[in-house]
Parts: C-alpha cells; structure tokens; sequence
C-alpha cells in the first residue's frame, strides 16, 4: 500500500473577509473553479499511478478559500465526487480546510455523511488584538468552540497558524502555539507570513507601517515553535508557503523560501549543539546526530559547521541510531 493524496484548491469562493495577507490566487496559482470533475480525474490519475496498489493511506484533500462557507450545492456536488473513492477503499478519507467561524452542528453533520475525516482551521492567531488588526473576521473564542464541536463529531483536527503578521510578535506567536497545544489538535501547519502584492500587507509595508520579518527571524522563531508542538505529540506537516502557483513572482517580503522548514531545522540541530558545547573550549568535537539526520545537523551549504568553526568549534558530524530527533552529543 503505497501512502498518496490527492490535493486539490477552490479558488477564493465562500470567504466572507478579506483578510491583510490574502491572495488567493497568488498562493495556489489557479483562477479557474474546480469542477466534480476535475476531483474525479485527480483521484482517477492518482491512483493510475499506483500500478495497481492501493491509496487507502492516502487523502482527497479539498484547500483554498472556505470549504464550508462556499455555496451549498456546489460543496456538496465536490463531496459526491470524492466520497465513492472513500466509500470503496481506495482513500482513507477526505480532508477540507475552513474558517472558525465556517463550523456549525449542522455543518459538521453534513461533512460526516460525506466521508469527511480531517478537518483543518485556518486559526492564524489565537490573539484577538491580532486576529482584528488583520481583519479575520472571527474570534480566538471561536477558534477554540470549533476546535471542541470538531473533536466532539469524531473528526481529526489540524490547525494551521501564521507568524509575523502586522502587529503581531513573536512573543504573540509563542502564546498562540501554546493555546494550540491545550486544544491537542493532531496536525499544525505554520505559515509565517509572505507579504504579496495586492493585498492590505503589501499596502502596509509600502506605506512603512509594517516591517515584515525576513528569513532569519522567521527561523529563529520557527525553530522554537517546531519543538513546542512536537514535543507535545503534535505533528507539524507544514512549515511555509508552498512554491510554485504565483508566490515566487507576487511576494513581495517577509519570508519565502522554499526549503524553509529545511532552515528551520538546521537551527535546531544548532541551537542544540551550541547548548552542548557551552562551557567547553575551543578545538575539534565530533557532534552525534540521530540516523537521517547528518545534514540536517551540518545545515543548508554547511552553514550549522562555519557558524560552529567560528566560534571557535571544527566540528564533524556523526550519525548514531540511539540518539533521537533534535537530540545532540558532544564528543571531543
């Protein structure tokens, strides 16, 4: 059985807010509406390239826009086109991603007659001073109803949250991943936020209002975030925009990179041998990494060792399948 999903975006449709950071058409790069189907020849093509095995650990994943708050009849018209590959066995389930406030009784039982397993929730801040300045539309409060209704009909949550929006801190985003760590959800994703043209960010920054955070920043507070969640047994599938669609020509600033949870990692692995060698002096170490995790360790274009060589540490690394993931020995 081979693990495949299937992801497909409804252009911007059902949202009722325009909010500071958005561009829908230059994060997923479509401006046509998807139909029933383009769902059916997804799943059809996915599954063609399987050679015969099954996609049973796979997803037919709805992202874009509000999934929920879109017309009725035509989110259910995309609902009957994936439900019958979830229905024989040949995905696990469907997930959609949705506002907040896009979750209601009556929503969350329609969801369940169609096969829906996953439900993720564009929170973004659980700070209502933040969530106002960058005109969400909703709540903190509702971000935690819709976490406890979600759970309560049997769905698996995810969250997804941003860093680094106008008026927002890091010690913001610090607060917001632990709020999201007490709703125990079983996915985050973490978005740190790209301004792009058009949008009230974009206006923002022109006008110096808002300073956006670059790269390094980001890294640094990602770096931090990362650990949070999946020390609590939450794991992070995400960490950035994904490339392609319009992103690399519409941002603009703030921080896009394409391999940026690859950053984000590398600074963990060398926040944790800094720690490891504090105190000790100057010379040559050989640092132990978990298997599979030597490059990350030595970082993006070895920047984790020069960092290292010039603080005084010729380092090398050295993989040791006892030692678990961000975990760092020292040995001279």
């Amino acid at each position: 059985m081979k693990h495949i999903n299937v992801a497909l975006f409804v252009v911007h449709k059902g949202c009722p807010h325009t909010c500071s950071f958005c561009n829908q058409r230059s994060i997923t790069g479509f401006q046509r509406e998807l139909t029933p189907g383009d769902v059916r020849a997804a799943a059809e093509t996915a599954l063609a390239s399987l050679d015969g095995e099954t996609a049973a650990g796979g997803e037919i994943a709805f992202f874009g826009g509000s999934f929920t708050m879109i017309e009725r009849g035509y989110m259910i018209s995309l609902l009957e086109a994936a439900y019958p590959y979830v229905k024989e066995g040949l995905f696990k389930g469907i997930r959609i991603s949705t506002r907040p406030d896009g979750i209601d009784e009556g929503i969350c039982s329609l969801l369940k007659e169609y096969g829906v397993t996953a439900i993720e929730l564009g929170a973004q801040s659980l700070d209502n001073r933040v969530l106002a300045l960058n005109e969400r539309g909703h709540t903190a409060e509702q971000v935690e109803d819709a976490c406890r209704m979600i759970a309560s009909y049997g769905f698996e949550t995810g969250l997804q949250m941003m860093t680094g929006l106008y008026g927002s801190r890091d010690e913001d985003s610090v607060e917001t991943a632990e709020k999201i760590i007490a709703l125990r959800p079983a996915t985050v994703r973490i978005y740190p936020t790209v301004v792009l043209k058009g949008t009230k960010l974009f206006e923002l920054m022109q006008s110096g209002e808002y300073e956006p955070a670059g790269i390094d920043e980001t890294v640094s507070l990602c770096a931090k975030l990362i650990p949070m969640f999946e020390n609590a047994g939450i794991k992070v599938i995400r960490v950035g925009l994904h490339s392609g669609g319009r992103v690399d020509g519409e941002a603009a600033g703030g921080a896009y990179h394409p391999a940026l949870r690859e950053l984000c990692e590398g600074r963990i692995y060398l926040d944790a041998a800094l720690r490891e060698l504090s105190g000790l002096p100057g010379g040559r170490y050989t640092l132990e990494v978990g298997k599979g995790h030597r490059s990350k360790m030595t970082g993006q274009k070895k920047i984790n060792l020069i960092t290292l060589r010039d603080k005084g540490y010729i380092c090398e690394v050295a993989e040791n399948e006892g030692i678990e993931k961000y975990e760092v020995r020292v040995r001279y």
